[in-house]
């Protein structure tokens, strides 16, 4: 088994001058230490498996793109099996909604191999079928992370799923193009988590959860750069292309399903297997 130095040179992406080192997972256990986090849910796929998700807009939820494709019909999940629950906690939420419309990035292979281009790629939005208000939930902007290394990440995850868990401090370990790599703690179910830039007031999103490696020396996770990719995705829900719509819903613009390619792939949140390089 390689180490995280020789996995992180595997991707082309170098340590940085110093690292930070990575701080304990803070469980937000009260319903006092989730405000400022509504906007952080749990997404619910089909009753079956979870990941997380942010609101980027009061109806638009930012997570990762194999997050919308199930690992046993090897078919992408149908919008009206998808629910965004803002802000769970202990079973409640400040907000619960259905979901209208999803487009995974028209890049993004699902159930192919873990890899330098698909982490690049795994990035999706869903459109909720009805907003939540901003009063509730105040969504996050999307903005590219700036020279300093600490971040923060929010999540839910296995054996802590009804709970919202912080890591306040984190670091970038290495970039690679829009290609990122964290040291933050995330676990199945983290998949989609935002990975959060707090030096400049409100806290940003710079980057989301794609997947992840743990050994004995620690964990390192992999994401991307957002705003390019996000605007893409934005512009696909304009003009409904690669848009899945829920069955019974009416199209507000012409749409066509996915198509969806064949393969192995056994996720329901931070995939934690070694990424390989592309040639």
């Amino acid at each position: 088994m390689i180490g995280r130095l020789a996995l992180l040179l595997s991707l082309g992406l170098g340590l940085p001058a110093q690292s930070q080192t990575a701080t304990t997972l803070e469980a937000l256990g009260r319903r006092d230490q989730v405000l400022g986090w509504e906007a952080v849910g749990r997404i619910d796929l089909a009753a079956s498996a979870f990941c997380t998700g942010t609101l980027i807009a009061p109806d638009l939820v930012l997570t990762a793109a194999h997050c919308l494709y199930d690992s046993r019909s090897k078919q992408p999940y149908e919008p009206s099996q998808i629910q965004f629950r803002a802000g769970l906690h202990d079973d409640k939420s400040i907000a619960t909604a259905k979901v209208r419309r999803t487009v995974a990035h028209p890049a993004f292979i699902p159930f192919g191999d873990v890899s330098t281009d698909s982490i690049a790629h795994d990035v999706a939005l869903m459109e909720l079928a009805e907003p939540i208000p901003a009063g509730r939930a105040a969504p996050f902007a999307v903005a590219i992370p700036g020279a300093e290394s600490q971040i923060s990440v929010v999540s839910y995850a296995r054996d802590r799923a009804e709970t919202l868990s912080w890591q306040r401090a984190c670091s970038i370990k290495g970039r690679s193009g829009v290609l990122l790599a964290f040291d933050c703690d995330v676990d199945h179910g983290s998949s989609g988590a935002p990975v959060f830039d707090l030096s400049q007031g409100r806290a940003r999103i710079v980057s989301i959860i794609s997947s992840g490696y743990r050994d004995a020396e620690g964990a390192i996770s992999y994401g991307m750069q957002l705003p390019d990719l996000v605007a893409e995705l934005k512009t696909a829900l304009r003009t409904g292309k690669g848009v899945i719509l829920a069955k019974g819903d009416t199209p507000r613009a012409q749409i066509r399903r996915i198509g969806v390619n064949t393969g192995a792939n056994g996720t329901t949140g931070a995939r934690f297997v070694k990424p390989r390089q592309n040639p």
